[in-house]
């Protein structure tokens, strides 16, 4: 009689597992060179994203999370898009800007032009076979012409303002006073960053192109974000242009 494991006292022996199969006790270590198994459990997110919150699952560029106005843009991250009170708000500051500008320009423009009015002779009580009367009607010919140019002067330099606003502070700054007094702000949707000139510059020319027509176009496209069904609020200059307004 031989005497083996006191824990064994009927001398059996101990049974193997079958081969293949996972032994009991003290989990195995993988053979070597052969990676370890993800066990089961919820799929790993991807890794954080700017903006994001904690355990958020990544999201591709553009990207509107539902029924919040927030949007995945580039180098930003996540921000909240533009909402149109807000957007409308920036337009009255800016149209109050153009405004006194106008009429700063228009005062001047006009000056020149009452002024020329008033050195225009009288050249009824002139004879009309004599030289002088034909130097008068010459002169107000001369101070028609001078009042006319300086009436389209007034608006070509009008025209050239509200250009260089609008262009170039969408451009470079991705806002105009009005927008940044709001604290919005014009970034392109696929990169982040702002327009530059050749976006700005069909941001603006498309509501301009909408003035020709009486300024009913004009309306039509700053109101065209209200047609948006992406939630993006993008107007047909946005789309144009490929820009977003956001809210900084």
């Amino acid at each position: 009689m031989s005497f083996g494991d006191p824990n064994n006292p009927y001398g059996q022996q101990p049974q193997q597992p079958p081969q293949g199969q996972p032994g009991y006790g003290y989990p195995q270590q993988a053979p070597q060179g052969v990676p370890p198994q993800q066990g089961y459990g919820y799929p790993q997110q991807g890794a954080q994203q700017p903006g994001q919150p904690y355990g958020a699952y990544p999201q591709q560029p553009g990207t509107l999370q539902a029924n919040n106005g927030l949007i995945n843009v580039p180098v930003l991250g996540t921000v909240q898009v533009a909402t149109m009170g807000r957007r409308f708000g920036a337009r009255v500051i800016d149209a109050v800007i153009i405004s006194v500008l106008y009429f700063i320009l228009s005062a001047v423009g006009f000056a020149g032009v009452f002024g020329a009015a008033e050195g225009m002779e009288d050249c009824n009580n002139l004879d009309p076979l004599g030289s002088a009367y034909e130097a008068c009607v010459n002169d107000q010919a001369e101070a028609a012409g001078g009042m006319l140019a300086a009436f389209f002067g007034v608006i070509l330099i009008f025209f050239l303002a509200t250009l260089l606003y609008e262009w170039l502070m969408i451009s470079f700054l991705g806002a105009t006073v009005g927008k940044l007094a709001l604290g919005l702000k014009v970034v392109k949707e696929n990169t982040g960053q702002v327009p530059g000139i050749g976006g700005g510059f069909i941001r603006w020319i498309i509501p301009m192109a909408g003035a020709l027509l009486c300024g009913i176009g004009q309306l039509l496209v700053y109101l065209s974000p209200f047609f948006d069904n992406s939630g993006k609020l993008q107007g047909w200059h946005d789309r144009a242009s490929g820009t977003l307004v956001i809210k900084k």
